[in-house]
């Protein structure tokens, strides 16, 4: 991307629609589901599950298919996901679905401001019997964890996170204690209360792969939820759930996901994407070198999501929405005029030249 170019304003790419508006999948793989061609990695099982956790997850999730196929390929892709959105949209009753789906261990916290890192991580207790200390794990040692709300527990807690989501380990003590495999955080936080809240800094959401935003159904899709919770007559949401996918087998996925080709060319894509944002005029704050990775991963994901070994332009462009919007800083004259990263990331999008 040349820098000399002029840059236009955000304000100039919207449509009379809602720009904001997210990729449409569909769209996006609607000429690359057409071609045939024989893949290096065997992908039929991968597909099979996804298409198998889908199902699980659509009995009793109506919509919300954009939040459904991110939260599958930030598992794919060993990322961890922060769900925003406003109350009772189903944030917390997706990812516990998901969880649900699979048979890994699962952890739900809630968080709160009197919530202490301890509480998470874990704590050495005395043990007299042994006249010893002896470390008891906290509910971080699992391979799913939920937490609600992230945003309601202090800066101390909230730091608790940073060691384990990054390196999938926590030091106590001066000891190291690895967490099994897989792992994946789901957070949920509420974008509009911010009473008793505290934001998350830069260095912690850096460390989501997507931040998902959960929109409110339409019309049918209202509907089609009242008339399912008549139906159930107060029956468990999460008793027609049957956990089928293991630990080790999602582990499996991930391996083959990680060896889904990208040609240097869009490797080169990716990065004019991420340089892009950094010489943009109207972001304060850059994309930083895991932003690159992290679409390099999550486009890898979709690939395979779609049946495919190797990435195109598409799965690159997919991703870098929910990559993104979370790792940029708008400049405060352009948000006091209303502009999101969305439409700032929307338009760097439009304005890389896509390799052929």
């Amino acid at each position: 991307m040349d820098e000399n170019k002029e840059q236009k304003d955000p304000q100039d790419f919207l449509p009379k629609t809602d720009i904001v508006a997210s990729i449409d999948s569909s769209a996006l793989d609607e000429n690359t589901n057409n071609l045939e061609f024989e893949n290096r990695l065997d992908l039929s099982e991968l597909q099979q599950s996804v298409q198998k956790i889908k199902q699980e997850v659509g009995k009793v999730i109506v919509g919300q298919k954009d939040m459904v196929d991110m939260l599958i390929a930030s598992l794919l892709a060993k990322g961890h996901s922060l769900i925003e959105g406003v109350p009772g949209v189903a944030k917390t009753v997706t990812a516990k679905l998901l969880a649900k789906s699979l048979s890994v261990g699962f952890s739900r916290i809630q968080f709160t401001p009197d919530l202490m890192p301890s509480d998470i991580l874990g704590t050495s207790v005395f043990n007299l019997k042994d006249s010893e200390f002896e470390f008891k794990k906290g509910p971080i040692f699992s391979n799913m964890i939920l937490i609600d709300e992230i945003n309601r527990a202090p800066a101390k807690t909230q730091a608790a996170l940073f060691e384990v989501m990054e390196e999938q380990q926590i030091t106590i003590d001066g000891n190291k204690f690895k967490l099994d495999s897989p792992f994946i955080v789901l957070a949920t936080q509420n974008p509009v209360e911010q009473e008793g809240t505290y934001r998350l800094p830069e260095a912690q959401l850096d460390r989501f792969l997507f931040k998902i935003d959960v929109d409110y159904p339409n019309l049918e899709e209202e509907i089609e939820i009242l008339s399912r919770e008549h139906e159930l007559k107060d029956k468990a949401k999460f008793d027609s759930i049957t956990p089928f996918l293991t630990g080790a087998q999602i582990v499996k996925y991930q391996d083959i996901v990680a060896k889904i080709l990208v040609e240097k060319h869009l490797i080169k894509y990716i990065a004019e994407l991420i340089v892009a944002t950094r010489n943009n005029q109207f972001l304060y704050l850059g994309a930083s070198p895991r932003a690159s990775i992290a679409i390099l991963k999550s486009s890898k994901a979709f690939a395979a999501m779609s049946g495919r070994d190797f990435v195109t332009p598409e799965d690159i462009k997919r991703a870098a929405i929910p990559v993104l919007h979370h790792r940029v800083i708008v400049t405060p004259e352009r948000e006091m005029e209303g502009v999101s990263s969305k439409q700032i990331i929307k338009q760097i999008i439009e304005t890389v030249e896509i390799p052929r």
